[in-house]
């Protein structure tokens, strides 16, 4: 019998998708999850094990729906108040979604906004997560081989959602920290002409506001560039906005679409879209409830009829629409998870300060973005990936580095808070105190280096001692996705 190398074979037989490496899972942001998946800490049965700090989910104020769940079991048909209405949510609904649910999701995405934008809720059309969202809008926005823009650093998976299946580039538009990684007018017309240098065709631009990984809210002053450039050009701009409820500081949140109510009708709303979700804001990824907001009927017409590969069950809909609909709960739900990111965001931020590690300023997001610069042995990448293996192996924390969210500057690193309990917390800061005393004693490093160095508000050093009064909690908790879950 002809024995086949399995390799090989494969590529004979199989497709360019289900051999190519474009899914991006081979990039060290995949592989802390690998690592953690592999070895998960658990207080009690594992506690040597790796923490997840590379899962951006806020599971901060869960007991908050589980609460509303349990008051309200009309709301799910999956309970003897509610199973009267199993056969209409049973039975076939097609892709335009329940119409209560649409009603609702834009009432919610006002609220998150301050009320100061309206929504139509027949814009609003559905998809199985952000992910789904935003390759919906690639596919109704560009052709293979055409391109958007993109801010670095940027959300790794991007180049999964936006690029792997519709054949669509991102290039970078490139920020650093000589001005906290803002988008500046300079950096986007670079971009915008380098790549039609190389022949490119650039059919708009993808940020993130709030930013991942920078945790950052966008000025109103860039927002109106971005949009600006948008019209000048005539080019799209799609708007990630999954983060807008997490925001818990200051300035202030503005969504694309308020920024449009000031310069209409000068400019053509329909270069304008926006990606939201509600794995971020409640807490729900497993829900899978993406949104694609577009200000342009073509878009909402071929996004609708391709939402059928990805639709949203009716049983999630009708829950969440009695949820969303419940006011009072909503705004106290959005209140009380601003108010413990915020206490989250300054006890980590803190723990790290005593050790003189520093982040950017943030106000927003599940996430800090950690300088590490001052660790590395030299600037590169290469330094940049040897420190991260030493932190996800040696001190085992899955912390992501900055290089695969494609940032310029090496010593960058996006560290999750909100997907753990305090006790967890106390343990993963341990570990950093640690790690740091263990590397205080040695020779500081001087990296030569043209461009300018961030620096930090305000200057603190590594103390001569360590303090290692905080201990390991009892308690669980950190999340154990699947490699394939689907996380910011």
């Amino acid at each position: 019998m002809e024995v086949h190398d399995e390799v090989s074979s494969d590529y004979q037989v199989l497709s360019r998708m289900a051999t190519c490496d474009g899914h991006g899972e081979n990039s060290c942001y995949f592989d802390g999850w690998k690592a953690y998946d592999e070895d998960p800490f658990h207080s009690t049965k594992n506690s040597n094990g790796v923490i997840q700090m590379g899962l951006a989910e806020n599971q901060l104020c869960l007991e908050l729906i589980q609460e509303w769940i349990k008051k309200n079991p009309q709301a799910s048909i999956c309970t003897k108040e509610g199973v009267s209405d199993f056969k209409d949510i049973a039975n076939f609904q097609d892709y335009h979604g329940l119409q209560n649910f649409r009603e609702a999701i834009a009432l919610f995405m006002e609220k998150v906004r301050g009320g100061k934008v309206k929504f139509d809720p027949d814009r609003i059309v559905m998809s199985g997560g952000a992910t789904g969202a935003q390759e919906t809008l690639a596919f109704c926005l560009a052709n293979p081989g055409q391109a958007f823009l993109v801010p670095t650093p940027y959300y790794p998976a991007f180049d999964r959602d936006f690029q792997w299946r519709t054949g669509v580039k991102l290039l970078p538009i490139h920020c650093d920290s000589s001005n906290n990684f803002k988008i500046t007018k300079t950096a986007l017309v670079n971009a915008f002409q380098d790549a039609r240098n190389s022949r490119i065709t650039v059919k708009g631009i993808l940020v993130t506001n709030p930013s991942n990984p920078l945790g950052t809210v966008m000025d109103t002053k860039t927002l109106r560039t971005l949009v600006s450039f948008a019209c000048e050009k005539r080019i799209h701009l799609i708007c990630d906005e999954v983060f807008s409820g997490t925001v818990f500081g200051e300035p202030e949140y503005v969504s694309v679409a308020a920024i449009l109510d000031e310069v209409s009708p000068h400019c053509d709303r329909a270069l304008f879209h926006i990606a939201y979700s509600l794995s971020k804001d409640l807490g729900v990824p497993g829900f899978r409830v993406g949104i694609i907001y577009s200000f342009n009927d073509a878009v909402v017409r071929c996004a609708r009829r391709m939402s059928s590969f990805g639709l949203v069950s009716t049983q999630t809909q009708r829950l969440l629409a009695n949820m969303l609909r419940d006011d009072h709960f909503t705004t106290n739900l959005l209140a009380e998870n601003k108010r413990r990111l915020r206490l989250q965001h300054q006890r980590f931020t803190a723990g790290l300060s005593e050790v003189g590690i520093h982040c950017l300023d943030g106000s927003a997001g599940l996430f800090c973005w950690m300088n590490l610069q001052w660790m590395l042995k030299a600037e590169t990448v290469a330094a940049e990936l040897e420190l991260w293996r030493v932190i996800i192996y040696d001190v085992k924390l899955n912390i992501s580095p900055g290089s695969s969210f494609h940032c310029s500057e090496p010593g960058w690193f996006r560290v999750c808070f909100a997907n753990m309990d305090e006790e967890t917390m106390d343990a993963a800061l341990e570990r950093i105190r640690r790690f740091v005393q263990r590397t205080a004693s040695d020779k500081p490093r001087t990296i030569k280096s043209n461009k300018k160095r961030w620096r930090p508000s305000r200057r603190l050093s590594v103390p001569p001692e360590f303090n290692s009064s905080t201990v390991m909690s009892p308690r669980l908790i950190s999340p154990r996705p699947p490699l394939d879950q689907t996380a910011n």
